[in-house]
């Protein structure tokens, strides 16, 4: 066993001899038992930082381990739900179900599998072919979990799924993590949401790491302040993530362990949205990365790898 889930060191990948890069320099480490969120706009890099993980790509520098090994030497302790979720098209979703028990041999949960794919109301003669998206997801999501891996990584998991569907399968995710101890990576778009679930970040923009780190230690190593627009005496400019002015009034997120705020300002802390919305407008503000390593540890640069 190792407290390491997965361990990125100047990790990337180019796509052809003279494309572009889709990762560059991602360096972190994510303790075994975490719930991470992979954040960032379309084509930072997120998709191919699971696929790299996955063992499905290889990478054109650096490296990445996962549960101390390469990704090929321990591919049978790793589930992986792909953004397509691709499944056999012309097998019944009873006969895909029985071929994920088949190719896991070491451990397979029928139980957990049957319950994830009844309780979307699927028909298990229907071929896959005729599920809608949201059913595929589903059911690709019921042969990861019932593979009971140590890691488990979601590129997108739930995009077309309906809210109330998010909801239950995170609970069941969140039940995995708890009772047997996974390390979840999970990619998404929607960030309020993983707020309650998830408590570790990986901010990703331009194919970088901007921001890593527990959760929590980075929202209490920023504030929101509010105040007047005109009024000197507010924060310091190199504090400063993003800002916006709303008729007289300013709203700026900083970073700071401060919680007292300049005279005549409020201060407050950010949601995960806000910090990472804050992060994501201002791209320039947020790298090299911020990186929190363990509760102990204030914020420190995180050195990104020169072109």
């Amino acid at each position: 066993m190792t407290d390491t889930a997965m361990e990125a060191a100047e990790l990337g990948k180019r796509f052809g001899r003279r494309g572009r890069w889709g990762l560059r320099g991602c360096t972190f480490r994510l303790p075994a038992g975490s719930v991470c969120a992979v954040v960032g706009p379309n084509g930072s890099g997120k998709s191919t930082l699971l696929t790299l993980a996955a063992g499905l790509e290889a990478p054109t520098e650096g490296g990445v381990t996962l549960l101390g090994g390469q990704p090929s030497a321990v591919r049978d302790r790793v589930g992986f739900v792909a953004q397509d979720k691709p499944l056999y098209p012309q097998l019944t979703v009873a006969e895909t179900l029985r071929l994920g028990a088949g190719l896991n041999p070491g451990g397979w949960d029928a139980e957990a599998a049957e319950r994830i794919v009844a309780s979307g109301g699927l028909d298990t003669t229907a071929r896959v072919r005729t599920l809608s998206g949201g059913q595929r997801s589903r059911v690709a999501l019921a042969l990861a979990v019932a593979k009971r891996p140590e890691l488990l990584l979601l590129d997108e998991p739930m995009a077309d799924i309906d809210p109330l569907a998010r909801h239950e399968l995170m609970g069941v995710l969140m039940a995995q993590a708890a009772e047997h101890g996974t390390t979840i990576v999970m990619s998404s778009h929607v960030v309020a949401e993983l707020e309650g679930a998830c408590d570790r970040l990986l901010l990703l923009r331009d194919g970088r790491v901007r921001l890593d780190g527990d959760i929590d230690e980075l929202l209490d190593a920023h504030a929101v302040l509010t105040g007047p627009a005109d009024e000197v005496g507010g924060p310091a400019p190199r504090d400063v993530v993003d800002h916006r002015t709303t008729g007289r009034m300013l709203t700026a997120l900083v970073r700071t362990s401060e919680r007292t705020p300049p005279e005549g300002w409020e201060a407050g802390r950010p949601s995960l949205e806000e910090l990472v919305l804050a992060h994501l407008r201002a791209p320039q503000a947020a790298g090299p990365a911020d990186t929190v390593k363990d509760p102990a540890s204030a914020p420190t640069e995180n050195r990104e790898a020169t072109s």
